[in-house]
């Protein structure tokens, strides 16, 4: 019996490309537009959250340049959806 595969489409880049759940996801860095679009909130309110403790820290890159992970993005709206969203 032949081996089954499964591909699904990676909806986190720019570069949706075909990737196999099976394998160990890299980390990943996200701008603040990024950050944006994916969680459906403005600069404000994820900066407002920032400093409540309610939203994951951004993490510096230099002077003038921070992110955020994708894996701390991703467990935030976990939390979010587990809390159903509930404050």
């Amino acid at each position: 019996m032949a081996a089954e595969h499964r591909f699904m489409f990676n909806h986190h880049g720019p570069d949706e490309m075909l990737t196999n759940p099976n394998t160990p996801k890299q980390p990943r860095l996200l701008k603040l537009p990024e950050v944006e679009s994916i969680v459906l909130l403005r600069k404000s309110s994820i900066y407002e959250g920032v400093k409540a403790g309610t939203f994951p820290a951004p993490i510096k890159l230099g002077r003038r340049s921070v992110c955020w992970s994708a894996e701390s993005i991703d467990a935030w709206i976990t939390e979010r959806i587990e809390a159903g969203g509930k404050s």
